[in-house]
């Protein structure tokens, strides 16, 4: 017994802006958790090269959290980008049937 029984004479859809979308979701998430480490690196390094800035750590710290929720923020927009792609993809997928279920005739009152 086949679990998948396609649907016969179904036309496929061709992958479209989806499909490039799917394949750069993983450069995508990695260079945006990336550019807020790095703005924070720099940040931090500035900031110690500043000898009367250096002492103001709550700004600083401020300043990675809100690196820290940018990346948080960007992971799950990337991941809802991710859930539409991945929709599309099922939908434009192969067709397939169900288990046949027999109609009632129309004809026939009850």
């Amino acid at each position: 017994m086949n679990l998948f029984n396609k649907l016969p004479g179904f036309v496929q859809s061709p992958p479209g802006l989806e499909h490039r979308i799917w394949k750069r979701l993983p450069s995508i998430l990695l260079w945006g958790s990336l550019l807020p480490v790095a703005l924070s690196l720099l940040n931090r390094l500035l900031a110690w090269a500043d000898p009367l800035f250096a002492g103001d750590e709550r700004v600083l710290l401020q300043w990675d959290y809100m690196m820290v929720g940018l990346m948080l923020l960007h992971g799950m927009l990337v991941l809802t980008v991710g859930l539409g792609c991945f929709i599309v993809r099922v939908m434009k997928g192969p067709a397939y049937v169900a288990d046949a279920y027999p109609l009632p005739d129309e004809g026939t009152e009850q």
